[in-house]
């Protein structure tokens, strides 16, 4: 079974920064765009960046300019660097596949999630 294992979440103040770290395994991994989520009490799960194979990347309104995508392809690791970070940033992040099967799922297994708290 597919695994992606999230890591690097936190309690930070208003404008801090966090790094976040998600180990995916290598047949997904590869051949995907990966992207990060995040889902807030009460809310959806939204997909908040993406990056492709090639290293194309692709924001939210509400995060562009303030966090950056990246990936290791040799380690199978994509992180999220996230500054300037406010109160309502405040979720669990997840990632997982940012393409999407037949049913519209990504193509991994939900993880556990990292939760990132923001204190005004």
């Amino acid at each position: 079974q597919v695994q992606l294992v999230e890591s690097g979440g936190g309690l930070v103040q208003t404008g801090g920064s966090l790094r976040l770290s998600c180990a995916a395994s290598g047949s997904i991994f590869r051949l995907n765009t990966m992207g990060w989520y995040r889902q807030a009490p009460g809310k959806p799960r939204e997909l908040v960046a993406a990056i492709t194979s090639g290293g194309s990347t692709n924001y939210a309104d509400s995060v562009k300019g303030r966090f950056t995508i990246s990936r290791d392809n040799a380690k199978n690791t994509v992180y999220l660097q996230m500054n300037s970070l406010k109160p309502e940033d405040t979720a669990v992040y997840y990632c997982n596949t940012a393409s999407f099967n037949l049913l519209g799922n990504p193509f991994g297994s939900w993880g556990q999630g990292t939760q990132v708290t923001v204190s005004s």
